[in-house]
């Protein structure tokens, strides 16, 4: 698992350093927007090929919150990146 919080059986709840899988997803459109899909195989940018890992997860597990500690480092910054720059830090 990734990181993934849940109380009770099918019960997720969100804590302050958790992330939805609907604050994931605003963020690699962020991050696809900000930097297109290039070449001819449209490949990702760094940053939204990072946070898409944890979002398929996320998907295949039916998860709809995972823990910011537990995101792979590439992933956290890219998700930190996205906070600051979402929020004009």
């Amino acid at each position: 698992m990734i990181g993934l919080r849940q109380r009770g059986p099918g019960a997720t709840t969100k804590v302050m350093s958790d992330i939805t899988i609907h604050e994931l997803e605003a963020a690699i459109n962020f991050w696809r927007a900000r930097s297109p899909s290039s070449g001819d195989e449209l490949v990702l940018c760094k940053e939204a090929s990072a946070l898409s890992k944890p979002y398929a997860q996320m998907i295949v597990q039916r998860q709809t919150v995972l823990t910011r500690e537990g995101l792979e480092p590439n992933a956290r910054q890219a998700w930190e990146t996205y906070v600051r720059l979402k929020n004009g830090l």
